[in-house]
């Protein structure tokens, strides 16, 4: 049942493709899984962002992937989940020889089969909540409103939820749909714009209103998100299996469930976390929250 491991032919046909994420803030237990899972399948080039850590440095380098450092900026301070596409928008354009790219969050993602199998023929991003629509989801729509406001937002209403933690495809067309995610971003007072959850809203407006060509997947293809439903996804031999009975060679949002939580602890890493919430805690969260809420509805001098 096991997909077969990497072999070195693999480097030689995938040498211009490039697995990249962001991992900044976290330690080896946050992205050990995500490695050794990519490695077994995948030789190819890779490349996290992250911070300043020996350890993890050590632990990229002993698997034969870059680690790369966040661009500083004392006058724009955005989420994460935000400033990753101005990275990853960088890194692309330094590197015109990538053909095609896998964008990708690495906390919650492991690696059962050869990413970039099949070739994508354009750009592709995932569905992560196949039986519902973005009306269905409360997460997506709130931060669409605060992002085009409710006139746009409702005409999308019926538009399939998709999910920027995965994106796949060629190079050039990744960067743009990245540089265009901080357009639509920027629209907004700056409050909404480098806050959680744009990233979500900005790629539902790009694809929803056409701005970028981009095939909406299919969950369970090339990516399984499984965060909002287990129905029918088990674990076999130590692979996750989608309701089908196939594989997936992407498995996104596994650590919603602690099911799948000890498949990876079993097979890829015994120091793998229970889901965390990442960001501030207890008091300071919902101050956070709270100092959000309000910054979204005070205006902003431009």
């Amino acid at each position: 049942m096991r997909p077969a491991a990497a072999s070195s032919s693999v480097s030689d046909s995938a040498g211009a493709d490039l697995v990249l994420g962001y991992a900044t803030g976290y330690g080896v237990d946050f992205i050990e899984a995500f490695v050794r899972s990519l490695r077994a399948v995948y030789s190819g080039p890779a490349a996290l962002f992250v911070s300043d850590d020996p350890a993890v440095a050590a632990f990229l380098a002993d698997h034969d992937v870059e680690a790369l450092r966040p661009m500083p900026s004392d006058e724009w301070t955005p989420q994460p989940v935000v400033a990753r596409f101005a990275d990853y928008a960088r890194v692309l354009a330094e590197r015109p020889g990538v053909r095609d790219v896998l964008l990708t969050d690495v906390r919650d993602v492991v690696f059962q089969g050869a990413p970039f199998e099949p070739r994508a023929k354009g750009l592709e991003v995932f569905v992560e909540y196949e039986r519902n629509v973005l009306a269905d989801h409360s997460f997506q729509m709130k931060h669409l409103r605060a992002g085009v406001g409710r006139d746009l937002a409702d005409q999308l209403k019926d538009h399939r939820c998709i999910c920027a933690g995965t994106i796949v495809g060629p190079a050039d067309e990744a960067a743009r749909l990245c540089r265009l995610i901080l357009v639509l971003g920027a629209i907004p007072k700056s409050a909404i714009g480098g806050g959680f959850g744009i990233d979500q809203a900005s790629l539902a407006a790009a694809v929803g209103y056409g701005l970028i060509p981009a095939d909406i997947q299919d969950n369970y293809r090339r990516v399984a998100t499984v965060g909002l439903s287990l129905e029918g996804v088990g674990v076999v031999d130590g692979v996750i299996v989608n309701p089908d009975g196939g594989f997936s060679p992407v498995v996104h949002q596994y650590d919603r469930h602690e099911n799948l939580v000890q498949a990876v602890r079993e097979r890829w890493a015994t120091a793998t976390p229970d889901r965390v919430r990442t960001g501030p805690q207890g008091l300071d969260r919902l101050l956070a929250k709270l100092s959000a809420s309000t910054g979204r509805r005070l205006p902003e001098l431009r």
